[in-house]
């Protein structure tokens, strides 16, 4: 896939005596939404990892907006960026300050109209001046997306974007990332364990099973596939170690 927006060509990583990849291969197109999913240690965070540079490969290829990542990451970070719950941002400094900051390293020439804006979108202006230690699990989520998208990226790498959103909070986040996606027309990587949230937002889905990319598909694929009712039912079948039809494992 020459336009891809993301490139994966045989990529390995070891960490000592484990291996987290194992030569695995995808593209991801630009403006769609991908669903990266598989167990505890299938590798998904590993993979993340990898694509932003934060890991070195043990061997293997990754090619971002044409950038092969290991020479030319500099090129292709300004243009992307990461969201994860589990990441926190410094507790002792305010909301507005924590996101000021990540606008000025972005370049961002109108920091406090950008975070007004991300505030009131999704609902945390009231917070912009207590302290990030401060912030309940949910209201750290809401942050950590506006971090992830003060720069408009054009590829957005999310692991558990909706982690401890109450039920009408990850509703609002989730069609709030599905417009900004038909809007933009980014990219989003997805890492999710939440099935339902795969099915309503993913088009694409590659599920990982102790480092291996072991299916692809969409989810009504998938579910048809396995003859499963929903994508839980196929995660878990898959998770157990059962394989699929003739078309398991078809990455391309």
């Amino acid at each position: 896939m020459e336009d891809a927006i993301i490139q994966v060509r045989n990529l390995h990583k070891r960490f000592g005596e484990i291996t987290a990849l194992d030569s695995i291969s995808f593209d991801i197109a630009p403006g769609t939404i991908t669903g990266l999913l598989g167990g505890n240690g299938a590798g998904k965070t590993t993979t993340i990892s990898l694509l932003l540079g934060l890991l070195l490969p043990s061997s293997g290829e990754i090619r971002v907006m044409g950038r092969d990542i290991l020479r030319e990451r500099y090129l292709a970070l300004p243009r992307m960026n990461f969201s994860s719950p589990y990441v926190d941002l410094p507790y002792r400094l305010t909301v507005a300050e924590n996101l000021r900051i990540y606008a000025l390293l972005y370049g961002l020439s109108s920091t406090r109209a950008r975070i007004e804006q991300l505030g009131e979108e999704l609902d945390f202006s009231h917070l912009l001046k207590r302290r990030y230690g401060q912030l309940s699990a949910g209201q750290k989520t809401r942050v950590a997306l506006a971090k992830a998208l003060l720069n408009e990226p054009e590829l957005l790498l999310m692991d558990e974007p909706t982690a401890s959103l109450d039920p009408d909070m990850a509703d609002y986040v989730r069609r709030y990332l599905t417009a900004y996606q038909q809007r933009s027309g980014a990219a989003i990587l997805l890492a999710s364990h939440n099935m339902t949230e795969v099915e309503r937002m993913c088009g694409d889905v590659i599920i990982l099973r102790a480092g291996k990319v072991v299916d692809r598909g969409t989810p009504a694929g998938l579910i048809g596939r396995y003859g499963r009712k929903n994508m839980e039912e196929v995660f878990i079948h898959i998770a157990r170690g059962a394989d699929g039809g003739d078309d398991a494992g078809r990455v391309a």
